[in-house]
């Protein structure tokens, strides 16, 4: 009789395997990082993370996949929110919340490392960024209509910008200095109605 697998269980062991990974990646590159030396700050042998994990390029992969999900449901939160700026600064504040992990910088570095030899990776980055961009696009549309964004904004253009404060928020992290509060405020000024028109171009 075949054992009956808990998912629970295996969702479990799986985030346990993802989270050492993470932190090893982080700190020593993913390059520097091998198997065993996640295995052995687990106490597991490297046969079941193997197990989890068909290859360690899956096992960088996964780390990212959970960002879909997530940005899937933030976005489902707020999207309908009745006031769309307050509804697009939570999003950037929740999307910037872990950029005070010291752990954060060199995980955005080593993605951006290994984007380049993976298109698995590249397609799962870029389904998470469109899910972000669609949504934000949205209510930067609903903020222009109620005269509360600035009508010279590209809603699509604008979300990429956002996003990319938020990105430079990560490669400057730094231990105990959480930068949402200083996304906020760039971000509110920027999608502020501005008196006169933008003069810029």
């Amino acid at each position: 009789m075949a054992r009956r697998v808990d998912p629970e269980r295996v969702a479990r062991k799986r985030e346990q395997i993802i989270v050492e990974a993470a932190r090893l990646f982080a700190a020593q590159s993913y390059e520097r990082t091998s198997v065993s030396d996640i295995a052995r700050g687990l106490g597991i042998s490297q046969a079941t993370i193997f197990y989890y994990f068909g290859t360690k390029d899956e096992l960088f992969r996964a780390i990212f996949e959970r960002d879909l999900p997530v940005a899937q449901e933030l976005i489902v939160r707020h999207i309908h929110a009745e006031k769309p700026v307050p509804a697009i600064l939570d999003i950037l504040g929740e999307l910037a919340k872990d950029a005070s992990d010291p752990s954060a910088t060199g995980m955005v570095v080593e993605l951006f490392r290994r984007v380049h030899h993976d298109p698995e990776l590249i397609t799962i980055v870029e389904q998470t960024a469109d899910v972000i961009t669609q949504g934000l696009a949205t209510l930067i549309n609903g903020g222009i209509a109620r005269g509360e964004i600035d009508s010279g904004l590209d809603p699509i253009e604008t979300a990429r910008w956002l996003q990319a404060i938020v990105d430079g928020a990560y490669l400057n992290a730094r231990s105990g200095y959480s930068p949402v509060q200083d996304i906020r405020r760039t971000a509110r000024g920027y999608l502020a109605p501005v008196v006169g028109g933008r003069t810029d171009d």
